[in-house]
């Protein structure tokens, strides 16, 4: 029961998120369905977090820019290459595995979606993505594990 909330907790986090946190669940032996359920909603109500309080981070991550006196980093710089190529759908379908789903949805907002507009194309996309992560990596599991 712990690993699975080890799964919620890590998808909630930014920067491990579904990508890696599907894999690793399901590789460990989890049952895939669970594992994409809770990582699904664990990173999901953290962007929702994120999209509901983004004035709140967005003042604060500026103040911290300044405070350290850096510039946007190389994820925001991709980002706002994506965002100029594909918008806010692109941004959010590319996100999980460009630049996390936090930063993209932050991304977004930054650059004038709004949070409704942010909020369905994240969700559309990390409901594909943890499909194509946890079917992925169930099937490439039960193939090494049958011919082994």
């Amino acid at each position: 029961m712990f690993e699975y909330f080890l799964v919620f907790l890590g998808a909630a986090i930014p920067w491990l998120e579904i990508a890696l946190v599907i894999p690793l669940g399901i590789i460990s032996g989890l049952s895939p369905v669970w594992v994409m359920i809770l990582a699904f909603v664990g990173n999901m109500l953290t962007v929702l977090f994120l999209i509901f309080a983004f004035q709140k981070v967005k003042a604060w991550m500026e103040s911290r820019k300044k405070k350290d006196g850096k510039g946007d980093s190389k994820r925001t710089e991709r980002g706002k290459r994506i965002w100029n190529k594909y918008g806010m759908p692109g941004l959010a379908l590319l996100g999980p595995i460009v630049i996390g789903t936090h930063i993209a949805a932050f991304i977004g907002l930054l650059f004038g979606a709004s949070k409704v507009n942010t909020t369905i194309w994240m969700t559309i996309s990390i409901a594909i993505w943890t499909l194509v992560f946890g079917i992925a990596t169930a099937m490439g599991f039960d193939f090494f594990v049958k011919n082994a």
